[in-house]
């Protein structure tokens, strides 16, 4: 695999990512093949994976650690905080109480005393931004965290957290995770500009849309994608914007084959092909799911298969807006009604 520049750091890192969050009670429980599923990642060249502290309560965490005994410095590891890791309300957010108490818990279970790349894995509308950059600062000048980025923010959230790093003298954000997909295209629009001015590496997940593209979930499918982990309101099939998802579905899957290529090859080779993206996230739950990745690492599609995909899903469009996982609290009621 060609690496890539991770943003500004100076840290190379391959185009795929391995995703953690299916290792564990959350999709594949089996430990031991969790194991042989990253150590095949990382003998194809992959040198980056990303986990959380949320994924499967901390299982992911503690098998990613296990897998890496030895390998540890030939990794970029990043990880994750923000979600509730229990039922007491301080147990979860961006304030700095639970940052210094959660990575302490994330570089056990990891097995490791530093995290390459520690990110906020939502915003906070209750924490200002300030307080997490000043927590996260200290982690960095601790020697805890290299880096620190962060996920699923919107361009003007990139851009405040951007400004109160430099007014306050803080590390900056050098990454954003956001979703991505041939579905999933709003970040077009507004993240992926915002990331590319401030010179941030920007890690995509779900270029299977969850599933979506996988290519053995069509309209004559008997069963839907299940998870432990996927909101059972995205896989609604009687909303009408799925139904519009099942059809681009049958379009995409027709412009593959007649492009000698799978779904799945072309679902993440077109995350990639954009100039601003800098890994794609795959989190396969099985061995065969991961070598049906790994061939689009280097995969270039044509002008003309790209301007295709374009009239089944125009540039900055998010065929479901359930699937944007950024404006939640923006659009709810309270928010736009006086």
């Amino acid at each position: 695999m060609q690496f890539r520049p991770l943003g500004r750091t100076g840290v190379q890192v391959s185009p795929l990512c391995l995703g953690a969050m299916m290792f564990g009670p959350w999709g594949n429980d089996d430990r031991a093949d969790s194991i042989r599923i990253i150590h095949r990642a990382l003998d194809a060249g992959i040198n980056f994976v990303d986990t959380a502290d949320v994924y499967s309560a901390g299982v992911s965490e503690e098998i990613i650690g296990e897998a890496l005994r030895g390998r540890r410095d030939d990794v970029v590891l990043a990880t994750k905080f923000f979600m509730p890791m229990g039922e007491d309300p301080n147990t979860r957010g961006g304030s700095r109480r639970w940052i210094i108490r959660e990575v302490e818990n994330s570089l056990r279970r990891l097995g490791t005393d530093y995290i390459d790349l520690y990110q906020v894995h939502r915003p906070s509308p209750d924490t200002d931004v300030k307080e997490t950059l000043g927590a996260l600062t200290d982690l960095v000048r601790a020697g805890k965290v290299r880096y620190i980025g962060s996920s699923s923010y919107s361009g003007s959230q990139i851009v405040e957290a951007q400004w109160a790093s430099r007014e306050r003298h803080l590390e900056r954000f050098v990454t954003e995770q956001p979703p991505y997909s041939l579905l999933v295209r709003g970040i077009e629009e507004d993240v992926l500009p915002t990331t590319q001015r401030y010179g941030m590496g920007t890690l995509t997940y779900s270029p299977l849309a969850g599933g979506w593209l996988s290519g053995r979930w069509r309209k004559d499918a008997a069963g839907t994608p299940t998870s432990a982990a996927r909101p059972g309101a995205r896989f609604e099939m009687s909303s009408p914007a799925n139904q519009r998802k099942l059809d681009i579905v049958e379009d995409l899957a027709q412009l593959a084959e007649r492009t000698g290529i799978s779904l799945i090859e072309m679902a993440i080779a077109f995350v990639l092909n954009h100039p601003g993206v800098t890994s794609a996230i795959v989190g396969p739950r099985t061995m065969e799911q991961l070598e049906s990745y790994l061939s689009a690492a280097d995969l270039k599609l044509s002008a003309d298969v790209l301007d295709r995909i374009d009239e089944f899903v125009a540039p900055g469009v998010t065929v479901n807006p359930e699937d944007n996982s950024y404006g939640t609290h923006e659009l709810t009621p309270a928010a736009r009604r006086r």
